[in-house]
């Protein structure tokens, strides 16, 4: 897919001129239109997307029930602000979030705009309630490049880079990795620590983690793992926040991952998938805490959005009607990952396949397997997949983690397209 002398190569070069450098681009395509898990670019190159705007596509480009709620609010009223008048669709997205998550207790809603917004309000709410300072996150987590976010995170490059000083009361926790031998005790004997060495548990507002680390490195957090937090954070009086703005919409398997380990959180924050494309947040939560902050506290210009909350609507309808697109997304998971394990078993460099439902990845290692040569080769494997036809993405703290991320209702026919696409790269790479 060669892009010199190109409608896209102009497009890329009008980007660099206008756009600053911090924003890069995964991939030097330019888009013009796309459909369930099907890209074309400006020059009329066909991709398979794999990327879903980094998880958010779970149902796919241009879903019709998405576009026509859409349209149908657009016709009414775009934007009444929620912190000025009350509107149906708001209330409509807030009712049917706290059914999905509270199941019978008393949640209650509130909609913002973006996953780093929601997490940043989620810290907030917890704090407004507990009346205490301190956050525990984990090392490789993810939570957004706000201030706040960056922080959380447990990665240093690119996140944190000179943007310092960092907010403070922040404390980072290991979180379990199988691959890499940080067993669940490691993890808990961790926090165990912070608590003796950095913060008293009585100090802690809250603990915020991913059921599955997404930028981390597509790592799903043992329900054991996820059970002891449960149980640690009640016993202290903490709020377990869960982040599921990656893992959230039936990306793996059940509507948010947590829910694999039987465990009910007090707070969760969802986006991405949320509003199948239109920029919506919300975080959900136990009533009581949920108002901690007094009137007045909440709210962002934009958070609620009405074209966004009937987007949200129709994909929240999706779901509830019947489990079919929860069990597509086990099903196709299977079938995929299936399919990744075959590849492995021909290739050494891929290293390990993992993940949960259908949020996989492969984790690619160079034959020393040493930080740096590993992140070349996962790129060399990602420029590769782009020159087949696939569009796939990075994570992990080595950045030597391909994420899978196609729409959990994408036909068998282009998950064997994409396989073979990917059997292409691979061959071509670790020659």
């Amino acid at each position: 897919m060669n892009t010199n002398n190109s409608r896209s190569q102009l497009l890329l070069n009008e980007k660099e001129q206008h756009v600053p450098r911090g924003l890069i681009n995964a991939h030097p395509v330019a888009l013009e239109k796309a459909s369930g898990a099907e890209l074309w670019d400006v020059d009329g190159n066909r991709y398979l997307d794999f990327v879903g705007g980094i998880g958010v596509l779970n149902i796919g480009h241009n879903h019709p029930n998405v576009t026509n709620a859409v349209i149908e609010q657009l016709a009414k009223v775009s934007h009444p602000c929620a912190q000025v008048t009350v509107y149906e669709p708001y209330i409509d997205v807030a009712q049917k979030l706290n059914q999905l998550v509270g199941k019978g207790e008393h949640y209650k809603t509130v909609l913002l705009s973006s996953g780093a917004e929601a997490v940043e309000n989620a810290v907030k709410i917890a704090r407004g309630y507990t009346n205490r300072p301190a956050v525990i996150s984990f090392k490789g987590g993810f939570h957004g490049r706000t201030l706040l976010g960056s922080t959380l995170t447990g990665m240093s490059s690119p996140y944190k880079q000179n943007f310092g000083p960092m907010a403070g009361e922040i404390y980072h926790a290991t979180y379990p990795n199988e691959f890499r031998n940080i067993t669940v005790e490691d993890a808990l004997a961790s926090i165990e620590d912070i608590f003796a060495c950095e913060v008293t548990p009585d100090r802690v507002a809250a603990i915020i983690v991913e059921s599955v680390q997404g930028d981390g490195g597509f790592l799903a957090a043992p329900d054991s793992f996820l059970k002891a937090l449960r149980e640690l954070t009640a016993r202290h009086g903490i709020v377990l926040i869960m982040d599921e703005i990656q893992a959230g919409f039936g990306r793996t398997g059940k509507m948010f991952g947590y829910e694999h380990s039987g465990i009910q959180p007090d707070l969760v924050t969802t986006a991405k998938s949320l509003a199948g494309g239109f920029p919506l947040s919300a975080v959900v939560g136990k009533a009581e805490i949920m108002d901690g902050p007094l009137p007045g506290g909440l709210g962002g210009t934009y958070g609620g959005n009405a074209i966004a909350c009937a987007a949200a609507s129709a994909v929240i309808d999706l779901y509830m009607k019947d489990d079919s697109l929860l069990s597509l997304a086990r099903q196709r998971g299977h079938f995929f990952a299936e399919g990744l394990r075959v590849l492995k078993n021909r290739f050494s460099n891929i290293a390990d396949v993992r993940g949960l439902g259908f949020m996989l990845a492969a984790e690619i290692v160079s034959e020393n397997d040493i930080a740096d040569e590993n992140a070349r080769l996962t790129q060399a494997l990602i420029d590769e997949c782009r020159n087949q036809g696939l569009l796939v993405i990075k994570c992990g703290t080595q950045r030597n983690v391909i994420r899978f991320l196609p729409p959990v209702n994408i036909p068998e026919t282009l998950l064997t397209e994409a396989l073979g696409m990917f059997d292409k790269a691979c061959q071509k790479v670790f020659a």
